[in-house]
C-alpha cells in the first residue's frame, strides 16, 4: 500500500503541519491520484483565517485543498474513463459536507477523487500548468450553466454567434478567467472588467470588450456597449463585485446575477484564536451588505444568487464539464489552463508559505506548489 503524507490544519487558526496520513483506497466510482502539483484557493486561506466561521463541519485535523494534478495509482471497480498511470487533473471535494474529509482533501500525496470530477491531460501539458483549473472552472461552470443560476446553453449545444451576451465582473480572477473561456465556448459575447494591464490577456481568452472596473463610468460604458443585445446574465467574482454586478444588470436589463464572492474581504483578518472584533465586524458586514443587495435586486426583478463551486457534483453540469468538454478542449487547445501558475515551492512543507503568498494577493496568477 502506498505511503501517504499530508499538510494538515490541526486546529482553528493554526499553521499547516506536515506528517503521516492514512492511505485510502477508492470507492467504486472513484480514483486515487498521486499528486504532483496542488494549487491554493481563497477557500483554503479563508478556512485558516476564520476558524469555524466557515466550513464549521470540518473536523480537526483537516486536509484542505481542492486543486490537484498527478497520476492515477488506483481505480474503483466501476471506473471506465481512467486507468492506472493516466495523467489527470481533478477537483478534490474533501472540504464539502458529507465527504471523507481526510481521504478527499487535496493537500496530501494521495487524494481520492470522484472519477467524474477528473479529466485526462495532454502529454504536452505539465501538472503545474493544469492544476490551476479545477475549482475555478467548476465554480465558473456552476454559475454560468446551472439552471438555478444564469442558465446558459452548454458549449457545443447550439451556435450562438454572439447574439446574446454575458458580463463577467472580475475577469482577471481565477474564476473570471475560466468563465470568459466557457461563455465564449458556448457562443456568447463576453464583456468583462479588469485592471487595464489585463485587458489584452482577457481578450486573448475570448472577451470581446474589457472595461476598467475602477472607472467612474464603467456601468454606463458596459450598458452602451451592449445596447440592443440581450444580456443573459452577470457573473460577479471578487470582493466588492456584487454591488456593481447588480448595477450592470439593472442598466442592461439582465435578470440573473450569479455571485461568487462576498462583499467583504477576509484577506486582512488576523489569524488567531479567541474572539476577534474584526471577525465580528466582517460577519455583520456580510449580513447587512447582502440584505441591502437583495432588496435592490428584487426591486428591479433581478435574481441575485450565490453560487457554490461544488454544486455541479449533483447536476448535469458536472458531467458536461469534466467528461464532455474539458478532455477534448484541453487536448486541442480550445481551453487554456488559466490563470498562469506561479510555482512558489516544492513539497508539502511549502504549502503554508504558498497560502501566505496567496493571502498577500496575486493578480492573473494562481499560486502552485509542486509535489
Amino acid at each position: 500500500m502506498p505511503i501517504n503524507s499530508a499538510a494538515t490544519l490541526g486546529s482553528p487558526f493554526a499553521r499547516l503541519m506536515v506528517g503521516p496520513a492514512p492511505y485510502t483506497s477508492p470507492g467504486a466510482d472513484q480514483i486515487v491520484i498521486r499528486n504532483r502539483a496542488v494549487a491554493i484557493n481563497p477557500l483554503d486561506t479563508i478556512k485558516q483565517s476564520t476558524g469555524n466561521m466557515m466550513y464549521g463541519w470540518l473536523p480537526y485535523p483537516s486536509v484542505l485543498g481542492e486543486d490537484v494534478a498527478g497520476e492515477v495509482v488506483e481505480v474503483g471497480t466501476a471506473v471506465t474513463r481512467f486507468a492506472v498511470g493516466d495523467r489527470v487533473v481533478a477537483f478534490a471535494v474533501g472540504m464539502e459536507k458529507g465527504r471523507d474529509h481526510a481521504a478527499e482533501g487535496g493537500f496530501q500525496l494521495h487524494t481520492v477523487v470522484q472519477s467524474d470530477l477528473a479529466a485526462p491531460l495532454p502529454d504536452t501539458m505539465t501538472f503545474e500548468e493544469a492544476v490551476v483549473i479545477p475549482l475555478g472552472v467548476s465554480t465558473a461552470a456552476s454559475a454560468l450553466f446551472q439552471k438555478d443560476q444564469i442558465g446558459l446553453r452548454h458549449p457545443g449545444s447550439a451556435p450562438g454567434h454572439g447574439r446574446e451576451a454575458v458580463v463577467v465582473w472580475g475577469g482577471s480572477t481565477s474564476v473570471g478567467i475560466n468563465a470568459i473561456q466557457l461563455a465564449a465556448a458556448a457562443g456568447y459575447r463576453v464583456v468583462a472588467t479588469a485592471s487595464p494591464h489585463n485587458h489584452g490577456y482577457l481578450r486573448s481568452l475570448g472577451a470581446s470588450d474589457v472595461f476598467d472596473y475602477r472607472s467612474a463610468t464603467v456601468v454606463d460604458d458596459i450598458a452602451a456597449a451592449l445596447s440592443g443585445v440581450r444580456v443573459a446574465g452577470v457573473f460577479a467574482v471578487g470582493t466588492g463585485s456584487a454591488e456593481p454586478a447588480v448595477a450592470v444588470a439593472i442598466a442592461t436589463g439582465a435578470k440573473r446575477v450569479s455571485l461568487a464572492s462576498p462583499s467583504v474581504s477576509f484577506a486582512k483578518l488576523p489569524r488567531r484564536t479567541g474572539p476577534s472584533l474584526a471577525l465580528v465586524q466582517l460577519g455583520l458586514g456580510m449580513v447587512t451588505g447582502n440584505v441591502a443587495l437583495q432588496v435592490r435586486a428584487r426591486r428591479h426583478g433581478i435574481r441575485a444568487k450565490y453560487v457554490w463551486g461544488s454544486s455541479l457534483m449533483t447536476n448535469e453540469v458536472g458531467p458536461m464539464l469534466w467528461a464532455d468538454f474539458l478532455p477534448a478542449a484541453l487536448a486541442d487547445g480550445r481551453f487554456v489552463p488559466a490563470p498562469a501558475a506561479e510555482v512558489v515551492g516544492s513539497g508539502l512543507e511549502s504549502i503554508q508559505a504558498a497560502m501566505d503568498t496567496h493571502s498577500r494577493g496575486v493578480s492573473a496568477r494562481k499560486v502552485v506548489v509542486s509535489l
